[in-house]
């Protein structure tokens, strides 16, 4: 497949705001933005311009925030053009961003977080007032709302009742403090982003760019695409792929789904299972190392770690995240006799490897550089160099020339632009909380309120985590909760690394969850069937996102911390158990068959039993289900 080109059946992107003179103005802005990052990740010092960081900091939401106000519409009604007042809107964030960076070390100096001058906080105010703009533009209504309460939050706080309250400010100073501070619009998430993330969206931008969609979906086919049950386990493995580097379950469905599913369905998979498999893989996708979004690099940000030991806490869960849902599509295929796709659709292995070999380079050489190098934010760029080069030398197979780079320059500015304003919002929500002391008093008074009961705790954890996922994205959701819940976590003595984990996988859970599940709501959309019943399926093969960081956060031995022996148990133990838990909820067991309803239910809960933290549960738990599939044999053959 060619850049540009769309798979066969799915549906066509919506088109873009920017052609002719917004897509030359979105050109030169995003080439600007991109050129700037890496100016300062590579401190190349560019013509003698090495700005401090809060400079660079003002001049990426600047520059890529002016990016967004002309690619989001403000209404549908200005979905295909760019109107007037939006390039006034832009050319203003524009120029508050050159303003700001220009005037960064007069900030810091002169202290303009608590008294700036009066037309420094005018110019300040409208900077707000266009970051709120652009969070709405890019972001669900509700997150728009949250933002807007709370960056308002410091005016009203003293009048709160109880953990509520804070310290109080009037219009000048919350405005100031958003602004000119450091722990709000240009706190710790837009750090995380402009230092670090802006590489990787290059870099999935990039892979898709050059034909890396292609290459994987034809790779995970070629590999399973004829084993029974195939088109499922393609649609797993491609998903966890994708899902890594968009980090968004939704955008992942309908990018693979529209692939994948109608595959499923043709193979024999009931409409509504096709799209629940594909959501609880498009969302898991957000977990996935070595890339897992942008919310695990705040997370190495927020726990002050290196990103490996993100990466190295969240490998075992996510393994055992799509062991489940693998199993489970197998067993599925097993007990309905499904068979994989004709062997003459299937590509050839070896073609496939030698005309995409270096896409799997990429994904290695990432990891490398990542995990063994720790060379977070120059890691993206270099592979993503290496991928162009390789679409270079090879252009006339790929057709990519600079036309083609001219729309991946915008492109990645698109996806940066977005990621920015929403990021830029989300700051208000952290400087809210921060100046007003309430972020702090918060996780103290739920613990207090917990009484030190640690599944009191969790389970509070979870509802809020769960509610707030709903209308937010998964890095919006983890930063906010990170602030007021997971300081509550560790305080009660939990494993920081594992608290922060818990709250991002509750956070997702809500894209599989009825009544709202995004993920599988679009799912359902593509495979034209039920949306409920396919949210249903979606969060019965996808409950171990739930059960994982329960027993995890228990158990950091599940997170690779600890003694290697019980590391090795605990693999083992939990990799036994998904098997197991993945038989109960498909009814059916490898070497047994069908299993009656009620050994259903206690080979699940001697799973269960077998995930939890102590070494009795283990035994207790595999002896249950001994047990069960022995009486269950019995009856069968009496």
């Amino acid at each position: 497949m060619r850049p540009g080109e769309t798979p066969a059946g799915a549906p066509a992107e919506p088109p873009s705001r920017l052609h002719g003179p917004a897509f030359a103005a979105g050109f030169a802005l995003s080439a600007a933005g991109l050129v700037l990052a890496v100016n300062q990740v590579f401190n190349l010092g560019l013509f003698g311009f090495r700005p401090i960081s809060t400079a660079f900091h003002y001049l990426v939401i600047g520059l890529f925030g002016a990016v967004a106000l002309l690619a989001f519409p403000a209404t549908c009604r200005q979905a295909l053009r760019v109107p007037w007042f939006d390039w006034l809107l832009a050319a203003a964030l524009a120029g508050l961003g050159l303003w700001l960076a220009t005037e960064a070390l007069t900030i810091q100096l002169r202290g303009w977080n608590a008294t700036a001058p009066g037309w420094a906080t005018v110019l300040a105010g409208l900077f707000v007032a266009l970051v709120l703009e652009g969070v709405r533009r890019t972001g669900e209504a509700i997150l728009f709302f949250v933002c807007l309460v709370f960056g308002a939050y410091p005016l009203f706080a003293d009048a709160m009742p109880g953990f509520l309250w804070g310290v109080q400010l009037d219009l000048p100073g919350t405005i100031q403090e958003h602004v000119f501070g450091t722990e709000s619009i240009i706190g710790i998430p837009m750090q995380v982003v402009a230092d670090m993330l802006i590489g990787f969206l290059v870099f999935g931008v990039v892979l898709a760019a050059t034909g890396g969609a292609s290459f994987f979906m034809n790779f995970a086919l070629a590999l399973m695409g004829a084993s029974r049950g195939g088109p499922a386990k393609v649609a797993v493995v491609s998903s966890a792929l994708f899902g890594m580097l968009s980090g968004s379950p939704t955008s992942n469905v309908l990018t693979t789904g529209t692939l994948t599913i109608p595959t499923m369905k043709r193979c024999g998979y009931a409409p509504h299972y096709a799209g629940a498999v594909e959501a609880c893989a498009s969302t898991g996708g957000a977990l996935m190392p070595p890339v897992m979004g942008a919310a695990a690099f705040i997370m190495a940000s927020f726990l002050n770690v290196p990103y490996a030991e993100v990466v190295v806490a969240a490998a075992l869960p996510s393994f055992l995240y799509y062991l489940a849902l693998f199993v489970q599509t197998d067993l599925y295929a097993v007990r309905h006799r499904l068979h994989g796709v004709a062997r003459e659709a299937i590509p050839p292995l070896l073609p496939t490897l030698l005309g995409g070999w270096y896409y799997l380079a990429a994904i290695v050489g990432l990891t490398v550089l990542l995990v063994a190098y720790r060379i977070e934010a120059e890691a993206p760029f270099w592979v993503s160099l290496f991928l162009l080069a390789v679409a270079l030398l090879r252009r006339r197979a790929t057709g990519f020339g600079w036309a083609a780079f001219a729309r991946l320059v915008v492109a990645s500015g698109e996806a940066v632009a977005r990621l920015v304003a929403l990021i830029a919002g989300i700051g208000l929500i952290v400087g809210g909380m921060s100046v007003t002391g309430v972020a702090n008093s918060f996780s103290r008074e739920l613990v207090q309120y917990a009484g030190g009961n640690i599944a009191l705790l969790l389970v509070f954890g979870a509802l809020t985590s769960f509610v707030l996922g709903m209308g937010m994205t998964a890095s919006a959701c983890y930063i906010f909760l990170a602030i007021v819940l997971a300081p509550a976590l560790v305080a009660a003595g939990l494993d920081p690394m594992a608290s922060h984990l818990y709250v991002l996988y509750w956070g997702l859970v809500s894209f599989i969850t009825p009544p709202v599940a995004l993920a599988a709501i679009a799912a359902a959309f593509v495979a034209r069937a039920s949306a409920m019943q396919t949210a249903v399926t979606s969060l019965r093969i996808g409950i171990l996102l739930m059960l994982l960081p329960v027993f995890f956060v228990l158990q950091p031995a599940l997170i690779l911390k600890g003694d290697p022996a019980v590391i090795l148990r605990a693999t083992i133990t939990a990799s036994v158990a998904i098997v197991l838990l993945a038989a109960a909820t498909e009814g059916h067991l490898y070497r047994f068959g069908t299993l009656p309803v009620w050994a259903r239910v206690v080979v699940g809960a001697g799973a269960l039993l077998m995930l939890a933290p102590e070494p009795i549960t283990d035994l207790v738990g595999f002896g249950i289900v001994a047990a069960a599939i022995l009486v269950a044999r019995l009856l069968r053959s009496g």
